[in-house]
């Protein structure tokens, strides 16, 4: 079974990750991990903490020479902005300055964060202590190591990518007819990871309409991923179902909201008529006339391209504090306030491609087994070979 597990937070040493279950020949490249780090901190609108870090996955164990060989892999993130929290944040108390960590205590909880309601949980009276693992940074984890399970896709012909449909009011028009090359050479051209060139420059207006009121902005990303083969997933339990686990792995991310696959909540405005695709044997393979369904029927792929959405909510660090309570004193105060991105929708995108990747590839193994890359190949070769014959 794949899984994975991350630790760390925003602003200690490092950020931590374990990958098991990945089979061993399966390719691990660190620069194609580091490539998608990078695209990750980019993004027009982004802010001061882009400039800080230098994102780079650490391979610590469970790889050689490139490749996995069947043990767990152990990564690591190095903090570059832990040497500015030095005396507030470290595991021995001897590291601990208790004036500076007073100092910079987090009291004022921001509405939309976790500050709030994990204080209540753990009983913290800093909630810097929720602050720091509710923060997005933990998705540069995410990342890394969803670029090791792009690596095993690509390794069987699956091939994700991702891209900007909306940025606050403006949206872009529908990609529909683009393969995933040519969505992810548009996304590499655009400084929001939009395919569409005006929409681009329409996002960049609206981004600094929103820097000079103060204010952030949300917006939409879309995942396709093609080459999947049919019958991933089952519909035969209810956490097993493909369409439950990709909606679970992107409302896990950081401000994702909603979730939608194919028309997603378009489905309830249409007729049936104009919802389900049609059925059609051409050339000795079953084909659709339409991928409304984004790819999967009954929690299964059905062999058409896996197209994904999530609506991701503007960053609740407003630079504009909204109002808040101070929970030492109860007093009315505005919610506290460090630094911020505008909008982190592009961001978001590559996050996106990250969960979409790491559940097709346990959904790839789930189905294959297998415990070397070639015997993954193997019996998918088999496996495509029966649905040929049907």
């Amino acid at each position: 079974m794949l899984r994975y597990l991350t630790a760390g937070e925003s602003h200690g040493p490092a950020l931590l990750g374990i990958l098991e279950g990945m089979p061993a020949g399966a390719p691990v490249l660190p620069e194609l991990i580091d490539r998608h780090l990078h695209r990750r901190q980019g993004g027009y609108g982004r802010g001061g903490r882009q400039k800080i870090e230098r994102d780079h996955a650490e391979l610590l164990c469970g790889v050689r020479a490139g490749e996995a060989i069947g043990s767990p892999i152990g990564i690591r993130i190095e903090n570059r902005d832990f040497a500015n929290w030095q005396g507030v944040l470290g595991a021995d108390p001897a590291s601990v300055d208790p004036a500076k960590a007073a100092e910079r205590a987090l009291t004022r909880p921001r509405p939309g964060h976790a500050d709030l309601a994990g204080g209540l949980k753990f009983d913290r009276d800093d909630l810097r202590d929720v602050l720091e693992r509710a923060s997005a940074r933990e998705t540069a984890m995410k990342v890394a190591v969803g670029a090791i399970c792009l690596q095993l896709l690509e390794a069987v012909g699956i091939r994700i990518a991702g891209h900007v449909v909306r940025i606050g009011p403006v949206e872009a028009p529908p990609a529909d007819g683009l393969g995933v090359a040519e969505i992810a050479a548009r996304a590499a051209e655009s400084s929001v990871y939009c395919v569409d060139p005006g929409a681009t420059a329409a996002m960049e207006a609206a981004i600094r309409d929103a820097m000079m009121s103060k204010d952030t902005l949300g917006g939409v990303f879309e995942v396709v991923a093609e080459g999947v083969p049919p019958g991933l997933g089952t519909h035969a339990a209810y956490d097993r179902r493909l369409d439950g686990l990709l909606a679970q792995a992107l409302m896990s991310v950081p401000a994702v909201k909603g979730v939608g696959i194919g028309l997603g909540f378009g489905v309830a405005e249409r007729p049936g008529s104009q919802v389900h695709d049609e059925i059609f044997y051409r050339e000795g393979r079953y084909a659709r006339g339409s991928n409304r369904a984004g790819g999967i029927e009954g929690g299964m792929t059905n062999g058409e391209p896996v197209v994904v959405r999530a609506a991701l909510k503007p960053i609740s660090t407003l630079p504009r504090p909204l109002r808040s309570v101070d929970i030492r004193t109860h007093e009315a105060v505005e919610a506290a306030y460090e630094r911020s991105d505008t909008t982190a929708v592009p961001a978001a995108s590559v996050i996106g491609e990250a969960a979409v990747a790491f559940v097709l590839a346990q959904a790839l193994l789930e189905k294959t087994g297998g415990d070397s890359l070639g015997e993954v190949r193997r019996n998918l070769d088999a496996y495509l070979a029966r649905v040929a014959e049907r």
